[in-house]
C-alpha cells in the first residue's frame, strides 16, 4: 500500500515553526523484510519512470537535499536512487564557494549544474545554504562582496527568497520539475550518531571539529530552516519535511515522493520511426542472415 506523504509536504504561506514538526514517527514498515521488500519495490519502479523520463526527454527532475550534518542525506541518495541509471542521473555536493564563485551571484554556481531534460539532478546541499549557513554565520555574507545596500539582513533573506522562488518558477515552466527534502533530525539523535562516529574506527573521517561547532548553532538554524520552508515552498516546488531519526522511514517517503512525482508527469515513449510493416520486413532479414 503506498505511503501518504501529505502530512510531510510544507504547505505554501504557511508558517512553520520545526519543533511542531516530528522527527520520528510510527515505523512504515512491519519489520526487517517488509522494509527491504518495500525499498526493492519503489528502487525498481523509480528505475523504470527514469528510462520514461530519458526517453520522453521533455522533463527534468532536480531534487534538493537540504539537513543537518548526519541526518542520513547521503544514505538516503545511495538506497533510494541505488536502481537508477548513472548515465541519466548526476549528484552535486555544494561546500564552500571558490574564489570564482564568490564573484557571481549566489545562484550562479548551482545553476551550471541543473538537470538536462530527460535526467535527474540531485544537489546535496544547494542554493538553500545561502539563506542557511550564510544567516547564521555573518562572516560568511561579508566575504561575498555585495554592494552595502543589498546585504543588509532581514531584507536581503526575503530578496533571496524571491531570487529562488523566481528561479523554481522559471525551471517549472521550462519543464524542470523540483522537489526538496529537509531531512528533519532530532538534537538527541544527532548526538547519537555522532557518538557512533566517534566510536567507529572506520567512521572517524565523517567527523570533523566543524561539526561539534555547528551543533552549537542548533537554535540558529532551526530559525533559519523554519522561515526558509514558510518562505519557499510551494505548489510547483514543495518543500517535505521528512521525519529522519528512522533512517529506515526516511528512504520510504522520499522514495514515494519521487516515485509519485515522476508518475504523475504525462510522459510516453516515442513513436518509432519506422512503421510496423518495415519493422517486420527488418526482423524477418535479420532472422534469416
Amino acid at each position: 500500500m503506498p505511503i501518504d506523504t501529505t502530512p510531510f509536504r510544507i504547505a505554501p504561506g504557511h508558517k512553520v515553526k520545526l519543533k511542531h514538526w516530528p522527527t520520528a514517527v510510527d515505523p512504515l514498515y512491519v519489520d526487517d523484510a517488509d522494509y527491504e521488500r518495500q525499498l526493492a519495490t519503489q528502487v525498481t519502479r523509480l528505475s523504470e519512470l527514469q528510462d520514461l523520463l530519458y526517453a520522453h526527454n521533455r522533463y527534468a527532475l532536480l531534487l534538493v537535499f537540504q539537513a543537518m550534518d548526519a541526518a542520513g542525506k547521503d544514505g538516503v541518495i545511495k538506497h533510494v536512487m541505488s536502481g537508477v541509471n548513472p548515465q541519466g542521473c548526476q549528484v552535486f555536493s555544494f561546500k564552500h564557494p571558490s574564489t570564482q564563485e564568490l564573484e557571481h551571484d549566489f545562484l550562479w554556481r548551482t545553476a551550471q549544474c541543473l538537470p538536462e531534460r530527460g535526467r535527474i539532478g540531485i544537489f546535496n546541499r544547494s542554493y538553500y545554504e545561502e539563506v542557511l549557513i550564510v544567516r547564521v554565520h555573518p562572516e560568511i555574507l561579508a566575504a561575498q562582496g555585495l554592494p552595502k545596500s543589498t546585504a543588509r539582513p532581514p531584507k536581503l533573506w526575503d530578496e533571496r527568497f524571491a531570487s529562488i522562488n523566481g528561479l523554481e518558477r522559471h525551471l517549472h515552466r521550462n519543464g524542470t520539475r523540483v522537489i526538496k527534502f529537509f531531512l528533519h533530525l532530532s538534537r538527541e539523535e544527532q548526538r547519537r550518531r555522532f557518538l557512533a562516529r566517534l566510536d567507529d574506527p572506520a567512521k572517524n573521517w565523517k567527523f570533523t571539529a566543524d561539526d561539534l561547532a555547528e551543533r552549537e548553532h542548533w537554535p540558529n538554524y532551526m530559525k533559519a530552516y523554519g522561515e526558509m520552508l514558510a518562505a519557499t515552498s510551494s505548489t510547483h516546488a514543495p518543500w517535505y519535511a521528512v521525519p529522519a531519526d528512522d533512517k529506515r522511514n526516511a528512504r520510504l517517503i522520499v522514495s514515494q515522493v519521487i516515485a509519485d512525482t515522476l508518475a504523475g508527469l504525462k510522459m510516453s515513449y516515442p513513436e518509432p520511426t519506422l512503421d510496423a510493416a518495415a519493422l517486420k520486413r527488418i526482423r524477418k532479414r535479420l532472422a534469416e542472415a
